[in-house]
């Protein structure tokens, strides 16, 4: 495992807390000198996305010292700036967070001091946070268009399943992207394998503004 990979694995345990927490603080502080810039994501399918789009582009974030750190959830976002931010690593951060979780990082970037001037305006990007308008899921599905996400789910022989998905009296009525983006969160692995499998579909001007303006800033 590379130096960025061993610094998630310690990030996730550090914010954890737990009985591993003080032996994954102290192995992070011990690699976050080799890591410029700490990218901090609500999922696992938003960092297999992200290192996807940035391998096609003939980059290789961990080389270039970006540990890309799911959250597990967009509430855990106070722990994370807890242990990265100035009272702990105090190393660059960067994000990509969904528009319906954005109070939790205006909350949390306020209290740990790296938003001390932010308004209810402000724009979290100058921060280096953006924001995905609905979630990633929203973010693919827009850029390549359901027919395209059609195909893909058809490649990954899930059509019967994404039929029988549409075809619930709760989906019955709803536009085909928005089946599109429910029917990847209803398995466990789901997002993530969607996640590559759309990335692997994108063509350079079509990759989605967050993701873009994210990656070029890291």
């Amino acid at each position: 495992m590379n130096e960025s990979g061993r610094l998630r694995r310690a990030l996730v345990t550090w914010a954890a807390g737990g009985a591993d927490a003080d032996t994954a603080a102290t192995t992070a502080r011990e690699l976050a000198g080799a890591v410029r810039t700490v990218v901090l994501v609500e999922g696992n399918s938003d960092q297999v996305a992200l290192e996807a789009l940035a391998a096609q582009a003939g980059r290789d974030l961990a080389a270039e010292g970006v540990a890309v750190v799911p959250l597990g959830g967009a509430t855990n976002i106070g722990r994370f700036l807890d242990v990265c931010g100035p009272a702990g690593l105090d190393i660059p951060l960067a994000g990509l967070y969904d528009i319906g979780e954005e109070r939790h990082f205006r909350r949390h970037l306020r209290r740990v001091g790296l938003a001390p001037g932010l308004t209810p305006t402000t724009k979290l990007d100058t921060l280096g946070f953006h924001v995905c308008v609905a979630d990633l899921e929203d973010e693919l599905i827009r850029a390549l268009g359901a027919e395209v996400v059609q195909q893909v789910i058809e490649t990954q022989g899930e059509t019967r399943p994404f039929r029988t998905f549409q075809g619930q009296p709760a989906q019955r009525n709803r536009p085909v992207e928005h089946q599109l983006r429910r029917f990847m969160g209803t398995h466990s692995g789901r997002k993530s394998l969607y996640a590559q499998a759309l990335v692997a579909r994108l063509e350079p001007e079509r990759v989605p503004e967050p993701l873009k303006r994210l990656l070029a800033s890291a």
